[in-house]
């Protein structure tokens, strides 16, 4: 049994004790080093050195998404430059990336405590896996790469740009036996199964590992009658990590949280004083190993609960529920988390002022499709006016892609063809029947 079995099963004493030496080191560093938290920490008249228990995170401040925004783009690294040897970026609030920066020892620690939970979810040497998640500024298919390399598994990069019969022909010449993506990508790939009369009993798929927006027991219970394999949730915080936070065991009772790595702590979001025991509330983590880019009391806005209890498998790290709900309107797509207020942003960036709007979200040949739609305004010229329209909306879908790293259509409606709804209104069809 290697370092990283051992801390998967440590009494809750000795891992709060390993907790709270990985935490002060880290409180240490960030205080040198970071001057966010120096002043934030001086402003709250932290004594880092009081910070000797769980209990006493709470006289530590806060930190925010708009925080690590504001940072952009290396303020918040805690070592210099030429250390970091890696960068990942993920969305921010108001249109600003937040960056994320990795040391070789982040790195190494990232590959351990990801490849942990692979293996706790049952992937091992003998396994193919293809991981369907884009390759690009997004941290989520570095992770799950690095992680299933480190077990010892076959990986085929196959991101999620591909059409949806390449996938399938990939699954099927190469034996894919473990699948790793977003449970909303998987059904898509289960329809395109169906579509072509491919029997999954042609397939060796036996695992699959879901993660990046929400899911529920119905969509587990679809992927497992569709594909068949086993399905597992994993949680991963795009704008601090990547995934390897928490992940399902071969039990399927909660999520994992590597608590060696990781702080967790639940909040009432209204008062921010703890939550009862085992009652959801807010999602608030502490990393204690990260060099490049430590974050102290990071809320998430992902709503849970969490149980200290033991699970049946011996690991002894605490669980989390699968997120029940958000505190904001984050749409997840693609594997990446966009806001509206950054649509917004957008269109008023390129129009001088903010035209009604609505988000379309579908899924087409297995990939997800997103749709804005426009109406037409004083600022805007007529709808007959068709070159000076076009020019705009080319303008509208470059910035789009420019700023959030996607793709979507724009689309230009009648003038009060959306006023008797909700400004940004987000309409998600990916999930609806097809007939």
């Amino acid at each position: 049994m290697n370092q990283r079995e051992k801390n998967e099963t440590l009494g809750r004493g000795d891992l709060e004790q390993l907790q709270m030496e990985r935490l002060q080191s880290t409180l240490n560093r960030v205080y040198r080093n970071v001057a966010f938290y120096r002043h934030s920490f001086d402003a709250h008249r932290v004594n880092i050195e009081r910070i000797k228990s769980t209990e006493a995170l709470r006289e530590l401040p806060f930190t925010t998404r708009e925080d690590l925004g504001k940072s952009y783009p290396y303020e918040m690294f805690a070592v210099p430059l030429r250390e970091i040897v890696r960068i990942h970026a993920a969305s921010g609030t108001a249109g600003t990336p937040i960056v994320m920066g990795y040391t070789r020892n982040d790195l190494r620690n990232w590959t351990e405590y990801t490849a942990r939970l692979l293996a706790a979810a049952g992937i091992t040497a003998n396994d193919v896996v293809q991981i369907a998640f884009p390759y690009n500024l997004s941290a989520g298919a570095f992770g799950f790469h690095q992680g299933a390399e480190q077990i010892g598994a076959s990986v085929i990069p196959s991101p999620a740009t591909a059409s949806s019969e390449k996938q399938v022909t990939i699954m099927k010449d190469f034996k894919t036996t473990a699948l790793i993506c977003t449970p909303n990508y998987a059904l898509r790939l289960a329809a395109t199964l169906e579509e072509l009369h491919v029997h999954p009993e042609r397939l060796q798929l036996r695992t699959g590992i879901f993660g990046g927006e929400p899911w529920g027991e119905a969509s587990r219970a679809q992927l497992e009658a569709r594909l068949p394999i086993l399905a597992h949730e994993t949680y991963g915080l795009s704008d601090v990590l990547g995934p390897g936070v928490a992940g399902e065991c071969h039990v399927r009772k909660g999520l994992h949280v590597n608590e060696d790595h990781f702080i967790i702590e639940v909040i009432d979001p209204r008062t921010l004083a703890p939550a009862p025991a085992g009652e959801p509330g807010e999602l608030v983590f502490t990393t204690i190993t990260r060099d490049g880019f430590p974050i102290i009391r990071y809320r998430t806005g992902d709503v849970a609960s969490v149980s200290a209890e033991p699970c049946p498998c011996g690991r002894t790290f605490a669980r989390m529920s699968r997120v029940l709900s958000r505190l904001d309107n984050r749409i997840f797509f693609s594997g990446a988390s966009i806001f509206p207020s950054q649509i917004e942003a957008i269109l008023t960036e390129v129009e001088g002022s903010l035209p009604q709007y609505e988000i379309v979200l579908d899924c087409e040949d297995g990939k997800d499709t997103m749709e804005i739609k426009v109406e037409v305004s004083g600022n805007m010229p007529a709808l007959d006016e068709v070159r000076k329209l076009e020019n705009l909306r080319q303008r509208l879908a470059r910035r789009v892609e420019t700023v959030l790293d996607v793709q979507a259509q724009i689309t230009f409606v009648e003038p009060k063809s959306l006023r008797a709804q909700p400004q940004g209104k987000v309409v998600d069809r990916r999930l609806e029947p097809r007939k």
